[in-house]
């Protein structure tokens, strides 16, 4: 699950900056996780970076809940793929 856990942190580092131009390393952190994850755990992997993402939003302010509110539309994204 160590995948899991480098994505989780990698984003919560990027949520804490909330730099706009990092929302594709975003992105490529959650589909390199998709990339190396069995299909069965998946789902759970994801649903466990949302809930991370939006405790995030929810203490963030600014840019850094914009870059959240981001995080937490492209996880849902990949969601409804699955």
């Amino acid at each position: 699950m160590s995948g899991l856990a480098d994505c989780q942190s990698l984003l919560r580092l990027l949520i804490a900056r909330g730099d706009p131009q990092a929302i594709p390393l975003a992105e490529n952190a959650i589909d390199q996780y998709l990339a190396i994850t069995p299909a069965s755990a998946r789902g759970r992997g994801l649903c466990e970076l949302q809930r991370d993402a939006r405790d995030q939003h929810g203490a963030a302010v600014g840019v850094q809940r914009s870059f959240a509110e981001t995080v937490d539309a492209y996880i849902a994204r990949k969601l409804t793929e699955e």
